[in-house]
């Protein structure tokens, strides 16, 4: 393998380990189940899917979670069905989404 080929094959991996990368999407405050502090270290990113709207929480572990919003009063409902969510009131702009290990405070507007 030529020397230059390594070298890009050894910078890529680095690129890859990068502790520095920042996860996308919009900040979210969040906590895990065991932790009764709520932290700005979450991040969302809504998509369209053929079911409706769909919100993409990640964890800081690189965790994620796919919510589906349902108009039917609860809020948001596991978008892939492989775990049950609870959903509680969080404060007023919000609702509190715990799915698996962590609870996720998730932007919320009350309908009318």
């Amino acid at each position: 393998m030529p020397r230059a080929s390594i070298a890009t094959a050894i910078l890529l991996l680095a690129a890859c380990g990068s502790s520095d990368d920042a996860i996308p999407g919009e900040p979210i405050d969040c906590r895990p189940t065991s932790a009764g502090k709520f932290e700005r270290i979450c991040t969302i990113q809504r998509t369209d899917s053929p079911d409706g709207r769909v919100i993409v929480a990640r964890a800081p572990d690189g965790g994620f979670r796919r919510f589906l919003i349902v108009r039917d009063g609860r809020g948001v409902i596991a978008a892939d069905g492989a775990e049950p969510v609870a959903v509680r009131p969080g404060d007023a702009a919000h609702i509190d989404v715990t799915a698996g290990d962590m609870v996720y405070r998730l932007p919320a507007k009350v309908a009318s």
